[in-house]
């Protein structure tokens, strides 16, 4: 093959990404409009359009290298020519661990590789590519004089909106006197100097400016969330300084940011400063550069595997009907595998699992619904599963998981982070813990419902709890839309005949849901039942269900703070 064909070919994928990097940029530029005009059905539509392009820029530039290669495009030898073309094409640039992401998407494409195959792909596994980023993020700086309000005023008036602010200023005071207070165990001035993002995040219905404060001797993350005011302009909605809070914002339970960096690799750097303990592949995640947090969880997790001794066992919990979960006991990710035949009453298929995956993946998470990634052609050796869980995977998996001679190939699967499950939490912590946990679940349904989702199978073991103590929804087979149900009050029997009836003695439809009934099949203890109905028992009321589906119809969901009413601000 000649040298000017590998060049060629490598020139193709270059010019190609470097579409998808515009195209990601023009969708996410659009969100300071939707966020100024109160576009939110349309602010949603975009975080959709913009997961959807990478698939399709692939499809392109697919098509694009068939018509350059025509029948030399399935032949090893040329792509191991391309890749040292395409190498020398990226050299210099920034963010050149998306370029080869990209790179290895459409290898992966051509060959259907089941593990790795570095001849032909790029493979780093023991090197961050984070630590090549020199070029600093663009940020406000601002040192704290006597005013900690004038330099929050400053503050606020670099970050312009075409929506005025409704009183910059009183915002301006209000945040200082908060911070001041929040902050006053680091000293008489406990803030020196404030440090901010250029770059505006946007998510649901708010703009979120992201940086960092500074004491004389300490630092803490500083995030102001925006939004529309009752009266008309744009003000301050709440302050988050605590690494928690921060986190929660962040997490892998909500959906994708919409903010524009240039790069991507040094917006990362800074943004792990504010919290270290995440992991570099939920950053990613978080700016919606989705591929790049899967290539960064295969890496991480990967460079773990060679050095663990542990295998593969049951993930703790009850045993899923839809789903076969493994894990590795020493880190932090569970892998899931869906089962070739359900056991009753399960009635969906393995089509209807995979789009409720993929509704979950585009739908408005509400900090409720965990982050899974979808992996294909995942290779491990053999000896590295327990008897029993080899066992399942290779007797009741088999359209999912093949033996390839010392090997299992995983074909499909999910992975997410480890959770708890609840159901455990709540038979083995303390009564108070348990009782929390509970009373989170019942505001975790209420969220998820205010987002139009209805998570279907609500017994316990189908949620987890994570690290802050939030209850999350992990079980999508029978997640639906709230509006796509219909929300029924259990009929009064008419007659001896009817009270006594084993089972239902009225008619029910597919999407018949009986909110009473909730209660009866969470094996709660007498006393956490009546604390979860005491405090979420409009969740047990069909009218508040379909009040609730009326608003969906009229356009007027409700909104969900992903903070604690604490952190609000008291201008506003």
């Amino acid at each position: 093959m000649p040298d000017v064909l590998a060049r060629q070919a490598a020139a193709q994928l270059r010019a190609s990404f470097d579409d998808y990097h515009r195209r990601f940029r023009d969708i996410t530029q659009r969100a300071r409009g939707r966020f100024e005009r109160r576009e939110w059905t349309l602010m949603q539509a975009d975080l959709v359009e913009r997961i959807e392009m990478y698939d399709r820029c692939v499809a392109e530039a697919s098509d694009a290298l068939l018509a350059t290669l025509r029948e030399r495009a399935g032949d090893r030898q040329v792509w191991a020519r391309i890749k040292p073309a395409f190498e020398g094409e990226i050299a210099g640039l920034l963010d050149t661990e998306l370029y080869q992401t990209y790179y290895n998407t459409l290898t992966r494409r051509f060959f259907k590789t089941r593990g790795v195959d570095a001849d032909i792909e790029f493979v780093a596994l023991r090197i961050e590519p984070t630590d090549r980023i020199t070029h600093p993020v663009a940020r406000h700086s601002y040192s704290v004089g006597d005013s900690l309000a004038d330099s929050l005023d400053r503050l606020l008036e670099d970050y312009p909106f075409d929506v005025p602010y409704a009183n910059r200023r009183a915002d301006a005071e209000a945040l200082a006197l908060d911070l001041e207070r929040r902050l006053s165990h680091w000293g008489e001035r406990p803030i020196r100097a404030i440090e901010m993002l250029e770059t505006v995040f946007y998510r649901e219905r708010r703009a979120y400016l992201v940086g960092r404060i500074f004491g004389a001797d300490r630092y803490a993350p500083l995030v102001v969330a925006l939004g529309h005011v009752a009266s008309g302009g744009i003000g301050v909605d709440a302050a988050l300084t605590e690494r928690d809070d921060v986190a929660v914002l962040f997490g892998i339970t909500r959906s994708y940011f919409l903010a524009d960096f240039e790069t991507v690799g040094d917006a990362v750097v800074f943004l792990k400063t504010l919290l270290p303990r995440k992991a570099v592949d939920e950053w990613y995640a978080m700016l919606g550069r989705l591929k790049q947090a899967k290539t960064e969880r295969y890496r991480h997790f990967f460079r773990h595997f060679e050095q663990s001794p542990e295998v593969f066992v049951h993930a703790p919990g009850a045993k899923g009907m839809v789903m076969a979960v493994f894990l590795l006991p020493d880190y932090p990710l569970v892998f899931k595998v869906i089962r070739d035949v359900f056991a009753p009453p399960k009635t969906v298929v393995r089509q209807d699992v995979l789009a409720k995956y993929q509704l979950v993946f585009k739908h408005d998470r509400a900090g409720r619904l965990i982050d899974a990634q979808e992996f294909r052609h995942l290779r491990f050796p053999r000896g590295r599963f327990a008897p029993a869980v080899l066992d399942e995977l290779l007797g009741g998996c088999r359209e999912s998981v093949v033996a390839d001679g010392d090997d299992v190939v995983l074909l499909h699967c999910y992975v997410e982070r480890r959770l708890r499950p609840l159901n455990l939490l709540v038979m083995e912590d303390a009564p108070q813990e348990a009782r929390r946990a509970i009373l989170d679940y019942g505001q975790s349904i209420k969220d998820l419902a205010m987002c139009n989702v209805f998570p279907g199978d609500l017994l316990l073991k189908n949620f987890g709890v994570t690290r802050h103590g939030r209850a999350i929804f992990y079980d999508y087979d029978e997640l639906c839309l709230v509006t796509e149900c219909r929300f029924r009050e259990l009929p009064k029997p008419s007659n001896e005949d009817e009270e006594m009836h084993h089972g239902a003695w009225f008619h029910v439809d597919e999407h018949d849901v009986f909110p009473e009934q909730f209660p009866l099949f969470l094996g709660l203890n007498a006393e956490d039942r009546a604390a979860l109905i005491a405090t979420h028992g409009d969740i047990f009321r069909a009218d508040w269900w379909r009040d609730l589906q009326e608003r969906f119809r009229r356009g007027d969901p409700p909104e969900i703070a992903p903070y604690p009413p604490a952190l609000r601000i008291a201008a506003n």
